[in-house]
């Protein structure tokens, strides 16, 4: 897969159950994770799994009547993909304009300032 492209909210779900197993993991084991959290229909669930793997973030084989699939896209890529993308769209590829938006919303404490400041120093040395 050359080009990673950003992934729609609900094969993004079905990714995080597939990243949260050890590969290979069945359709019946995405199907008891995000079913009964997403109410899902199975035919949802399935049709979400072939575009993932139309997509190549997923393999598909097939064993007997039961489908497994195996990651090709690592979490930690599809992260730092996403963070990347969200930096450059919405802060300029300004990670001081990042941090300032999460400070002035709130969302940062103290504490992850501080933690902040140590990765910081560290980064340097």
């Amino acid at each position: 897969m050359n080009q990673l492209k950003k992934l729609p909210d609900a094969e993004f779900e079905i990714m995080k159950v597939v990243w949260a197993n050890q590969p290979p993991i069945t359709t019946n084991i995405i199907m008891e994770q995000l079913g009964r959290e997403k109410e899902w229909k199975a035919q949802t669930i399935l049709t979400l799994l072939s575009r993932l793997v139309e997509r190549g973030f997923l393999r598909s084989e097939k064993n007997g009547k039961e489908r497994t699939y195996f990651p090709l896209v690592d979490k930690e890529k599809y992260v730092q993909f996403e963070t990347g993308d969200f930096i450059e769209k919405f802060h300029e590829n300004s990670f001081t304009s990042l941090v300032a938006a999460l400070y002035d919303g709130k969302k940062l404490k103290d504490e992850d300032l501080d933690e902040l400041s140590k990765w910081l120093q560290e980064k340097r040395e």
